[in-house]
């Protein structure tokens, strides 16, 4: 029976797995910035004027949550300064002029079959090679798997890749099966546990087939259908699809003693182990109605969208909306000249059509957007003391438990904006917290 868990919703997937992976040429100009991951942004380790190499490590901070920044091609860094971040504003970063050559950095040899063997030694490489979370939550990944070892019994591998549009995980899946769970085994043995669970929808049969004819239980993997709902690829709806446990609410998984590793994330370990390749690249999914085609893209880290759209074959429309990742949890990016980074799994530019603002928003009391919320959470109450202002009511109904998946707006009638509204209502939250501790300080 395939594992699942309460509430969400079954969107149109829009997905397209079929379109074959396109090798995206780079750039003239890569941006890489130096905030590529949660915790403390890199430290410039180039100056302008240099020559780097493809893979070469051109930022990192000793800080225990951070993760270094690599050289996507080879050529001159030109610039370091601050340019458009995609998630808004502007971020320090490194620019390099590609000389066309991708001339390759050999500072990292692949790991010996000693290595491959040794947490230690895998976790290093990992921090080495600057692997982050890779479904966009962009969190350390050495860091991550260190914080569970001890605590941690059930791996679990996100291969829902639930949102709408991308592809990345589940092409991955079905192009690099060996390495991919040659990387979930590393993985595993970075993590001290016995066995990894490989949670991914039955809507992606096609891959599961390909991963269990390469014998998944060699690298101590158990392959667990889930029912297709969004949002599955969350960490709290994988653990209690594969597991059963409940994650309280403002907990995070390893509190009931699992983590949570993307697919493309274990792919990446296998690169960094295997092959001494840190993270450069990725398959993007380049999508939307103001698109003249969908194309699964495999793109260098550091493209601007701009160039992205035109290699991918240009645009049918002018697009009214960048979303970079999914449209449900998807950003909207402020500025088409930013570029990819090490998280980007899909760019979508979208027209009119998409857009779901009305005038008048209107609650119609139906209780739709309870009955789907995957938190077991009262979206309708929330928005009504959002909309007061009542602070104190919010706390009361949990709205920090809310991981904004999208699913309440989606389904409400009334077309609210729920979403944008919890997001802002923690804001709130958060700055009156701060207030807090500086009346207290006086």
């Amino acid at each position: 029976m395939a594992h699942t868990f309460k509430g969400g919703v079954h969107p149109n997937y829009m997905k397209a797995p079929e379109v074959p992976v396109s090798v995206i040429a780079p750039p003239p100009q890569v941006v890489i910035p130096l905030a590529q991951h949660i915790g403390a942004p890199c430290i410039p380790i180039v100056e302008v004027g240099a020559y780097v190499t493809m893979g070469q490590k051109i930022g990192d901070n000793p800080a225990p949550v951070s993760a270094p920044v690599h050289a996507s091609v080879s050529g001159r860094v030109v610039a370091i300064e601050p340019r458009p971040y995609p998630m808004g504003g502007t971020s320090m970063s490194v620019v390099i002029e590609n000389d066309g050559l991708d001339t390759k950095c050999d500072a990292l040899e692949p790991l010996t079959e000693e290595q491959l063997k040794d947490p230690d030694a895998i976790l290093e490489r990992i921090r080495e090679c600057g692997i982050v979370g890779m479904g966009g939550a962009m969190f350390p990944t050495a860091f991550k798997i260190r914080g569970g070892i001890g605590k941690v019994d059930r791996l679990i591998i996100n291969g829902a890749e639930c949102e709408p549009y991308l592809n990345g995980d589940h092409l991955t899946m079905k192009l690099f099966p060996e390495e991919l769970l040659k990387g979930i085994e590393l993985v595993r043995i970075a993590s001290g546990v016995d066995k990894a669970y490989y949670g991914i929808e039955v809507n992606k049969q096609d891959a599961i087939s390909v991963l269990k004819a390469h014998y998944p239980e060699k690298y101590g993997v158990e392959i667990v259908s889930e029912k297709v709902k969004y949002p599955q690829g969350g960490e709290k709806m994988q653990v209690k699809a594969v597991t059963g446990r409940e994650v309280k609410p403002g907990g995070l998984p390893s509190g009931v003693g699992c983590n949570v590793v993307s697919t493309r994330t274990c792919y990446a370990v296998y690169q960094a182990c295997y092959e001494g390749r840190p993270v450069i690249d990725r398959i993007v999914t380049v999508a939307g109605s103001a698109m003249k085609q969908t194309v699964n893209a495999l793109t260098r880290v550091g493209t601007p969208f701009a160039y992205l759209a035109e290699q991918c074959g240009g645009f049918a429309k002018t697009p009214r909306k960048i979303v970079l990742g999914g449209p449900m949890m998807g950003i909207c990016a402020t500025d088409i000249n930013a570029p990819t980074v090490k998280g980007t799994s899909g760019v979508l530019f979208f027209t009119e059509k998409e857009d779901r603002n009305v005038k008048e928003p209107t609650c119609i009391h139906c209780g739709k957007c309870i009955s789907v919320c995957p938190m077991r959470l009262e979206p309708m109450f929330m928005y009504m003391y959002y909309k007061k202002g009542d602070l104190d009511m919010l706390k009361k109904f949990h709205v920090t438990d809310c991981f904004e998946c999208g699913s309440c707006a989606y389904n409400c009638p009334g077309r609210l904006p729920l979403t944008h509204a919890f997001k802002t209502a923690k804001v709130m939250l958060q700055e009156q917290v701060v207030r807090e501790k500086e009346a207290a300080a006086k």
